[in-house]
């Protein structure tokens, strides 16, 4: 009887009790610091996915409008779109930035079509010679490398320098040992020589100088490939990869395979990477310059790009262009020659892609 009695009386009371908890929870919550409920903001975030971006090129400088027939053209722009197929893929499966513009930069350099990978352009002495970079905008971590010629994909050489060495660059046969070391695909130097190559190598000769007296316009429309990202995570990266110049002296390294110069990834700012004539991208630090000028002066994505390709490097007489996706995944793709092969790709299902 006393042990119903007391069970009744707990009973009694449980409405108080509840009431009570009820009360501490709530002045918890809104009494705590400002520093403990952090954790749970930072889970919120975490949980919030960004709108996925991809922005491609496949060069820039190229021939005039009209002057490719309508069947090249479409071979073009099947390659672009096939290319963005691909990286939206990565992305759209909730794949990094980094894996989409390795992914996308690897299937550009196996297209024949581009001066990467296959059907690179060759050196003075009828060789090519690769080079690539990629850099992750989350880390600032990158990696590079350069004056490759048995490497078959050389933006995943990059990649692997990156993550599992302590250096950023790696050039010609040391390259290309670490790559042996990484059990990545190698083959012979005559794998990346086609039949247009080589007639178009043909023809360019003699070798021109080393200092051209000025710098013409380029009218070779096989260009240097590149890839720039924004995941769903908000993290930004870019991928670059070229067979470098027709006719270059050998060992000329240009601007796609230095940090910086022709490649750039920051996820406080932008991704980058640029196309042209190599020389003027390097002594202007291009792509580093995109995010400098963003960061310092404010300016907003596309402002910095006609900044640097339609005023700095025209007053400069210097051809090529680029491509961004900045934080908030604004694109642009500037340039100042004839053409340059580009196309972007957003989550919300918009696609397109252009050559003029």
């Amino acid at each position: 009887m006393k042990k119903s009695l007391r069970y009744l009386i707990k009973l009694r009371h449980l409405p108080a009790l509840l009431t009570c908890s009820i009360a501490f929870f709530l002045f918890a919550s809104y009494s705590l610091p400002a520093q403990n409920t952090a954790p749970l903001s930072a889970v919120a975030a975490s949980l919030e996915h960004h709108p996925w971006v991809l922005v491609i090129h496949g060069g820039a400088g190229g021939p005039a409008k009209g002057t490719m027939t309508a069947k090249e053209e479409q071979a073009y722009l099947d390659k672009l779109n096939e290319a963005l197929k691909i990286g939206s893929g990565v992305l759209s499966h909730g794949g990094s930035s980094l894996d989409a513009v390795e992914t996308v930069v690897r299937f550009m350099e196996d297209c024949p079509l581009f001066n990467a990978g296959k059907g690179a352009v060759l050196n003075e002495n009828g060789k090519a010679e690769l080079d690539a970079a990629i850099m992750d905008g989350q880390t600032g971590m990158a990696g590079a490398v350069a004056c490759v010629t048995t490497i078959k994909n050389p933006v995943t050489a990059a990649r692997r320098v990156m993550e599992k060495t302590s250096h950023v660059m790696l050039c010609g046969s040391g390259a290309e040992k670490f790559a042996r070391s990484q059990q990545l695909e190698m083959v012979d130097p005559t794998y990346f020589i086609t039949p247009e190559r080589l007639a178009a190598w043909k023809k360019s000769r003699p070798v021109p100088s080393a200092k051209p007296e000025k710098n013409e316009p380029s009218t070779e429309k096989h260009g240097t490939v590149g890839a720039v990202a924004l995941d769903e995570n908000g993290n930004l990266a870019a991928a670059t990869s070229t067979g470098g110049m027709m006719g270059k002296m050998t060992g000329r390294i240009g601007d796609s395979p230095l940090i910086g110069a022709g490649t750039y990834a920051r996820n406080q700012t932008c991704a980058v990477s640029a196309t042209g004539h190599g020389e003027f991208f390097i002594r202007n630090v291009v792509a580093y310059d995109m995010s400098a000028i963003m960061e310092y002066r404010g300016a907003p994505l596309e402002e910095a790009g006609k900044i640097i390709i339609q005023d700095k490097l025209r007053n400069q007489k210097a051809d090529g262009g680029l491509i961004a996706v900045d934080k908030d995944g604004n694109i642009t793709m500037p340039f100042n020659t004839n053409a340059m092969f580009r196309g972007f790709a957003r989550s919300t299902g918009e696609q397109e892609v252009a050559i003029y």
